[in-house]
C-alpha cells in the first residue's frame, strides 16, 4: 500500500472540501453541464489519442500501481540476492527450490536457476517479461499526463461555452448566474482534475517505472552471475554499484 498516495489524495480533498463549506454548501459547486464539459471532453480526448486496448490496460494499472504497488529496494534487493548466491554456492541450485523471495520478479528468476535453464533463456526471459511490464506502467502514466492535459484545455471549453450563452441572454437576468457558474464550475473541475488526480498519478507511475527498471535490471544481473556461480562477495560487490554513492558507503561500512 502507497501510503504517500492515500495521505495526498485525502488531504487535497479535505482541503477543497474546508474551504468550500467555510463559504457556502457542496450543492453550491456541483453543476451537470461542468461534469459533462469536463469528464465527457477529457474521455473523447484521451479516446482519440490512445488505441482503446491500451485504455482498457493503462487506465487500471494507474490506478492499482498508484495505490498498491511495492516497491523492492535496491539494498533489500542486494542482500535477498547475496544469501542466494551463499545457499547455491553451498548446496548447488536445486537447493535454491525450497528459496521464498519475498520480491516476485526475484522468485520467478530463482525458479529458472533452481530448474536448470541455461544462461541465455534465463536473460532472454527476465529481460523480456521486465521491458512488457515497464512499457505497461509507461502506458498507464500516459494515459494519465494526456488526461490531466486535456482537463485545463477543457475547463477552457466550458468556459467559453458558459460566457457564450451568459452573452447570448444578457436580457434575462435570471439566466446570467447559471451560465456564469457552468464556466467558473468547469474551471474549478479542470483544475482539480488535473492537479490533484491525474498528473500527479502519472508522475508516481514515471517514479516506480525508474524504480522498477532499476530493480529488475539489478535482479537480472544477479541472477546471472548465481548462475554462472560466482562467489556471494562478487555478486554482492557488482550489485553495489546500483546504489546510489552514500548508500554504497554505509554498505561498506557494514
Amino acid at each position: 500500500m502507497d501510503l504517500a498516495t492515500i495521505v495526498g489524495f485525502v488531504a487535497g480533498i479535505v482541503v477543497v472540501a474546508a474551504l468550500i463549506l467555510m463559504g457556502g454548501s457542496l450543492s453550491l459547486f456541483y453543476d451537470i453541464h461542468a461534469v459533462i464539459v469536463i469528464f465527457g471532453g477529457c474521455t473523447a480526448a484521451t479516446l482519440i489519442r490512445f488505441p482503446f486496448s491500451a485504455l482498457l490496460h493503462g487506465f487500471p494499472m494507474g490506478v492499482r500501481f498508484s495505490f498498491t504497488m511495492r516497491s523492492s529496494h535496491p539494498r533489500e534487493l542486494i542482500d535477498e540476492i547475496t544469501k542466494l548466491a551463499e545457499i547455491t554456492r553451498k548446496s548447488g541450485p536445486v537447493a535454491l527450490e525450497s528459496a521464498n523471495p519475498s520480491d516476485p520478479f526475484l522468485a520467478q528468476a530463482v525458479r529458472y536457476i533452481a530448474d536448470g535453464y541455461d544462461r541465455e533463456f534465463i536473460r532472454d526471459t527476465l529481460e523480456r517479461d521486465r521491458d512488457n511490464f515497464l512499457q505497461r506502467l509507461d502506458e498507464g502514466q500516459k494515459i494519465y499526463r494526456a488526461i490531466g492535459d486535456a482537463a485545463p484545455a477543457w475547463s477552457m471549453v466550458g468556459t467559453l461555452i458558459g460566457m457564450v450563452q451568459m452573452f447570448a441572454n444578457m436580457s434575462d437576468a435570471s439566466k446570467l448566474g447559471p451560465f456564469m457558474a457552468i464556466y467558473l464550475l468547469a474551471t474549478l473541475y479542470g483544475a482539480l482534475v488535473g492537479n490533484l488526480i491525474c498528473l500527479p498519478i502519472a508522475d508516481k507511475l514515471h517514479l516506480k517505472l525508474e524504480e522498477e527498471d532499476i530493480s529488475r535490471t539489478l535482479v537480472i544481473d544477479g541472477v546471472l552471475q548465481i548462475r554462472d556461480a560466482k562467489s556471494p562477495t562478487v555478486v554482492r560487490e557488482m550489485l553495489l554499484a546500483y546504489l546510489p554513492h552514500h548508500h554504497r558507503n554505509l554498505e561498506e561500512a557494514h
